[in-house]
């Protein structure tokens, strides 16, 4: 979804678990050394042990991650939320003991300490969420962080959705619009704006989610939703399809599915994000004696032309970004399609030839000799790290490609849902032995099946390609 207010809540609520985290570190140390009257035997630094559990936080922050804390369907259920909580507790425990007996820190110098962190730690993290969870519900009925949906659908659980969400402010629902005949309009509550059509409601209104109750023009909507990034739920009709899609949630006694592009918002976002300013900053800081030493070099050979080549690309939400790359090609050719440079050069011909041997060829013209160089070792891709630390992609993803390409490509709102990346699943599948559709589905994989550790094993892929040259062009 475009307009991604719930992530702003998650994190939120992990900046709450952090202070719950540090709180209950610390006063686990204080209950065993100021009020149990029991004797202890090791030396009493209280900032000491606090600043340990700060530098583990992200130890905390994958527990509770993978514990389900910030799914909104946990949050909103109580008792499933407090018995996560318990259990993140537990483990975060088991995992502290773990790290201390393999790295020799003594972070618990009495086991009492791991029994008092469990009970606090569980106090101070549902306080924190019940905090939350009131300022939250103030701040949704106050109009503040709801989101407008537009409900699609003839029959009753149209009605029925928009008569929940009405009395459950705790969703942040705001029933934009209905469409549906007069008959499936609520009656127990004052009924939204009612539309004839889907067309005559998105020009009327700006939904952020569209929930489907029926499976009329399911695939026109859906494609809509797509193409504008909302986020698009339905409510199934057949059982069947309650284990084949992404995410359930029982509302008004319904089961409703939202089907996910990616996984890619919320925390996902954030981890990947992490990783690409980590490695992306180390990653620059490594390569910059290289790229010093290539930009010297190309200033030599050719003292008129800009070392580096800036070209206009897309990436996630169709936004424009300025591409960084070291030149390639001869600047006569600059800011040009294949088919537009081949055609200025008179070689129309080598336009077909380029696509069909995915967008490659072994003796391209428009390529310089240096450029011949840095190509084959993909030195040339080395200032996109630049790109990768301001944000404009990420590392993995799918491949930045010009307005004129990626507008070729009917499915193209599916890969702009993401950032594009320096490298990518396509291009570790074989870059030069697949042609440009093939790559694009390629693409789309990626994007319906992101995970951490499918970049991890692409960049240690591509860490290979560059190193024995593999499908290089």
């Amino acid at each position: 979804m475009k307009k991604d207010k719930p992530f702003l809540f998650k994190t939120i609520l992990a900046i709450s678990d952090i202070a719950a985290v540090i709180l209950s570190f610390g006063l686990a140390y204080y209950v065993r050394t100021h009020i149990d009257s029991r004797p202890y035997y090791f030396d009493y630094d209280i900032r000491n042990y606090i600043w340990l559990a700060v530098t583990l936080i992200p130890l905390w922050l994958l527990v509770n991650f993978f514990s389900g804390l910030y799914d909104r369907s946990i949050f909103l259920y109580r008792p499933k939320e407090y018995g996560r909580v318990f259990v993140a507790s537990i483990v975060s425990i088991m995992s502290m003991i773990s790290f201390e007996f393999f790295t020799g820190d003594d972070i618990f110098p009495v086991r009492v300490i791991a029994i008092y962190f469990v009970g606090i730690n569980f106090i101070a993290m549902t306080i924190g969420r019940e905090l939350i969870r009131f300022f939250n519900r103030v701040l949704l009925r106050g109009g503040v962080g709801r989101q407008d949906v537009l409900i699609i659908g003839n029959n009753n659980r149209s009605a029925e959705m928009a008569e929940f969400f009405d009395t459950h402010d705790d969703y942040g629902y705001n029933i934009v619009g209905i469409v549906a005949r007069s008959e499936f309009l609520p009656k127990k509550t004052k009924s939204p704006r009612h539309f004839a059509t889907f067309k005559e409601a998105v020009n009327k209104v700006s939904p952020e989610i569209i929930i489907h109750t029926d499976v009329a023009r399911s695939e026109e909507i859906y494609n809509y939703a797509i193409s504008h990034h909302l986020s698009y739920m339905f409510v199934p009709q057949q059982d069947r399809l309650l284990s084949q899609l992404n995410s359930v949630e029982i509302v008004a006694g319904l089961p409703v599915i939202e089907v996910k592009i990616t996984k890619l918002f919320g925390a996902g976002r954030i981890w990947k994000r992490l990783m690409d300013i980590s490695l992306g900053t180390l990653g620059l800081i490594m390569a910059s004696p290289i790229m010093l030493i290539i930009a010297i070099w190309m200033k030599l050979t050719a003292p008129k032309d800009s070392v580096f080549f800036r070209q206009i690309r897309l990436t996630r939400f169709n936004q424009e970004f300025q591409i960084y790359k070291f030149r390639s090609q001869k600047a006569a050719y600059d800011g040009l399609t294949p088919e537009e440079a081949f055609k200025k050069m008179g070689k129309p011909a080598l336009a077909k030839k380029y696509r069909k041997n995915g967008d490659q060829l072994d003796d391209d013209p428009r390529v310089t000799k240096i450029g011949k160089f840095l190509r084959a070792t993909s030195l040339d891709e080395l200032p996109q790290l630049i790109n990768v630390v301001r944000g404009d992609i990420s590392l993995v993803g799918p491949r930045a490609l010009i307005p004129q390409e990626i507008n070729q490509y009917k499915r193209k709102d599916i890969i702009l849902s993401v950032r594009s990346g320096l490298t990518g699943l396509a291009q570790v599948s074989g870059r030069r032995d697949i042609n440009f559709d093939e790559r694009r589905r390629l693409d789309i994989y990626y994007v319906q099946n992101w995970s951490l550790l499918l970049d991890i094993q692409i960049l240690f892929k591509t860490v290979f390609s560059v190193i024995f040259r593999k499908g290089a062009k």
